[in-house]
C-alpha cells in the first residue's frame, strides 16, 4: 500500500516567513556588533532594511495562498478536485453522510502507517530490552532465584488495536503481555466462575488459578518442596493454594522498576522512560517521551501498559488484575470464600487477532468493516463530549473499544458472509447497522457475548482452544452494567447517530472534501445523489 504526503502550505510558508526574519534579525544583530570597528559612511545604506524584507515575503505568501485559493476554486481538474469526476458546488453544500463519514475519517480518524509503524517499532525495541534486562536480574521477590523462583520467559506479545489495524487518532498507547514463567515444580488448575450462580456478572468472566502438583510429583513431597512460593505469591481459597493475581502483580511492578533501572542509561540517548505504577488495581504504565536530542519524523509520547501474563496453552493467557468494566463489588458478594486478589482475567487476544485476519481473507478488497470500527470508536468519542467526568467514565466503560469490537465480530458472523455488502459505498448502512444492533444489545434485544468463551464462541475459526476456554460459561459482556446505565447508554448513542451530520457539518466544505478522496467504488462513476 503507498502512502502518498502532501505539503500543508498553512505550516510551510509561516515557517520560511519565520526563518528568514530570524536570519534577517540575527544579520542585523552581528552587523550591529562590529557598527563600532567600521562605521559606514553618511548616506550610505548600511544593509537591506528589516521591513523591507519582511514585506516581500509577506507579499509572497499572499501570492501563494491567491493562487492556492483561484486553482481550487476555478480549475476543477487539478489534481485535488480531479478526483471526482462529478465536482459540483451542490456536493459542498448539501454532502452526503457518506461523504461526510470519509472526510471526517480521512481528517480526524484514520492514522498515518508511518506513524503508526515507527510507533510500534519503536515501542518494541523499549520493551524487548526491558524485558531481556528483566529476565537476566532474575526473581527479586520473596523467592530470590532458584528452582522456585518466578521470572519472565523472555518475550513479549503485542495485542490492541494498534496491532489489529483499527486503532483511531494517535499511536499514543500501546498493551503489551509480558508472559511469566512458573516454576517447574509449580502447575496451576485454572476454573471458569462463569457458571457461578451466586456470583456478581462484574465477576463472571473472571478465573481462579489452583495450584497442583506436575504430573509424576509426589503429594506430600510436592507440597513441601513448593511452600515457599504458595507462601509468597498464592492465597487460601476454599481450603486450596490458589495463584494470586494481585501478589503476583506486586512482584511484577517491583521487578520493572528493578530492571528499568538497568537499561535506563543504555536508554538515554534516544528517550526518556518513567514506570507509574498501577498498584493493585491496574497494570503498570511506561511512559516513553521523546528525547531532545531526538530528531526523528514521529517523535511522540507513549504510554504502554505492561501486563503480567500467565500462559495457559494454544495463546491464551490469563492477565493480572482482571479487567473490570463496572466497580467491582464488595468480598459480600463472592459466594463461598472466594476472594478478589485470587481473581484473574482472561485475555484472547491472539484468538481475536486469528478471527480478524480469517474474516479479511473471505471479505473482498476494499471492505470497509475496519473502517467501520474506528469510526464507531469516532462516533463514541463524540458522543461524550459535553458529559461531566463521572458520566464520561462510565460511558467510556459501557462502550470500551473491546465492547465495540465485539459488536462488529457478533455482526459479521452473525450474517454468515461478512463479504455481502461490506464494501465502501454502503460505508454509512454498515455504520447505521452496527449502532442499531449495539442499542438493542443495550436494550438487552440482543445479548453480547463474548467472542471466544463458551461452547457458543467462534473456537472453529480460530483454531484450537484450551479445555477451561472451550467449557467455560457463555459470558454476557454487558451484565455488569444496571438497567439505568445501559437504557441511558443507549439513548445518547442513538441522539449522537442522529446528529451526526450536523456534528460533522465542518467537514463537508470545499476546503476538506477537496484533499479527501472518494469511495473506490465512487472513482469512476463521481458523487451519488444525495438521499433527502
Amino acid at each position: 500500500m503507498s502512502v502518498h504526503y502532501t505539503l500543508n502550505l498553512r505550516v510551510f510558508w509561516p515557517l520560511v516567513t519565520g526563518l528568514c526574519t530570524a536570519l534577517v534579525c540575527l544579520y542585523h544583530v552581528l552587523r550591529g556588533s562590529g557598527g563600532a570597528r567600521a562605521e559606514p559612511p553618511d548616506g550610505a545604506d548600511g544593509g537591506f532594511p528589516l521591513l523591507k524584507v519582511a514585506v516581500l515575503l509577506l507579499l509572497g505568501y499572499i501570492l501563494l495562498r491567491c493562487r492556492h485559493a483561484v486553482r481550487q476554486r476555478f480549475l476543477p481538474g487539478s489534481p485535488r478536485l480531479g478526483s471526482h469526476p462529478t465536482f459540483s458546488p451542490r456536493h459542498f453544500r448539501e454532502p452526503s453522510l457518506g461523504i461526510l463519514l470519509e472526510s471526517y475519517y480521512e481528517h480526524e480518524v484514520r492514522l498515518s502507517p508511518h506513524v503508526l509503524g515507527h510507533s510500534k517499532a519503536h515501542v518494541s525495541r523499549i520493551v524487548g530490552e526491558l524485558v531481556r534486562a528483566g529476565r537476566a536480574r532474575g526473581s527479586p521477590g520473596p523467592i530470590p532465584g532458584g528452582a522456585l523462583a518466578l521470572a519472565f520467559r523472555g518475550d513479549f506479545i503485542q495485542v490492541g488495536s494498534a496491532y489489529e489495524q483499527h486503532k483511531i487518532r494517535r499511536p499514543d498507547g500501546f498493551d503489551v503481555l509480558v508472559p511469566l514463567r512458573l516454576p517447574p515444580l509449580v502447575a496451576l488448575e485454572p476454573r471458569s466462575l462463569g457458571a457461578e450462580p451466586a456470583l456478581a456478572p462484574a465477576f463472571r468472566g473472571c478465573f481462579v488459578c489452583a495450584l497442583k502438583a506436575p504430573p509424576g510429583a509426589s503429594g506430600s513431597h510436592w507440597l513441601r518442596d513448593c511452600k515457599p512460593f504458595a507462601d509468597g505469591f498464592c492465597v487460601d481459597v476454599l481450603g486450596r493454594r490458589h495463584l494470586s493475581a494481585a501478589l503476583v502483580l506486586r512482584w511484577f511492578q517491583a521487578h520493572l522498576q528493578r530492571s528499568l533501572a538497568t537499561v535506563r542509561y543504555s536508554l538515554e540517548g534516544r528517550c526518556r522512560v518513567s514506570l507509574t505504577p498501577g498498584g493493585l488495581e491496574q497494570a503498570p504504565t511506561l511512559h516513553i517521551l521523546p528525547c531532545r536530542t531526538d530528531y526523528g519524523c514521529c517523535r511522540l509520547s507513549m504510554a504502554v501498559r505492561l501486563i503480567p501474563a500467565v500462559h495457559l496453552g494454544d495463546g491464551v493467557f490469563l492477565v493480572a488484575p482482571p479487567p473490570s468494566p463496572s466497580p467491582v463489588g464488595p468480598l459480600s458478594e463472592l459466594p463461598g470464600g472466594l476472594r478478589t486478589d485470587a481473581l484473574w482475567g482472561v485475555n484472547t487476544a491472539r484468538q481475536e487477532q486469528k478471527l480478524l485476519s480469517w474474516l479479511q481473507e473471505r471479505a473482498p478488497p476494499g471492505a470497509c468493516y475496519l473502517k467501520c470500527l474506528q469510526l464507531l470508536k469516532a462516533l463514541r468519542d463524540l458522543g461524550a463530549r459535553g458529559l461531566d467526568p463521572t458520566a464520561a467514565t462510565q460511558w467510556g466503560r459501557i462502550l470500551s473499544s473491546y465492547m465495540l469490537k465485539t459488536v462488529l465480530l457478533a455482526v459479521l458472523l452473525r450474517e454468515g458472509s461478512p463479504a455481502s455488502g461490506w464494501d465502501e459505498a454502503h460505508l454509512g448502512e454498515r455504520l447505521e447497522e452496527l449502532v442499531q444492533f449495539l442499542r438493542d444489545c443495550l436494550l438487552r434485544r440482543h445479548t453480547l457475548f463474548h467472542c471466544v468463551l463458551g461452547p457458543g464462541g467462534a473456537a472453529a475459526e480460530v483454531g484450537p482452544l484450551p479445555k477451561v476456554l472451550r467449557e467455560a460459561a457463555p459470558v454476557d459482556l454487558l451484565a455488569a452494567f444496571d438497567r439505568h446505565a445501559r437504557e441511558l447508554a443507549a439513548a445518547r448513542l442513538l441522539s449522537t447517530w442522529r446528529r451526526l451530520p450536523q456534528l460533522l457539518r465542518g467537514y463537508g466544505g470545499p476546503r476538506y472534501l477537496a484533499r479527501c478522496p472518494p469511495p473506490r467504488s465512487q472513482r469512476t462513476q463521481g458523487f451519488p445523489e444525495d438521499q433527502p
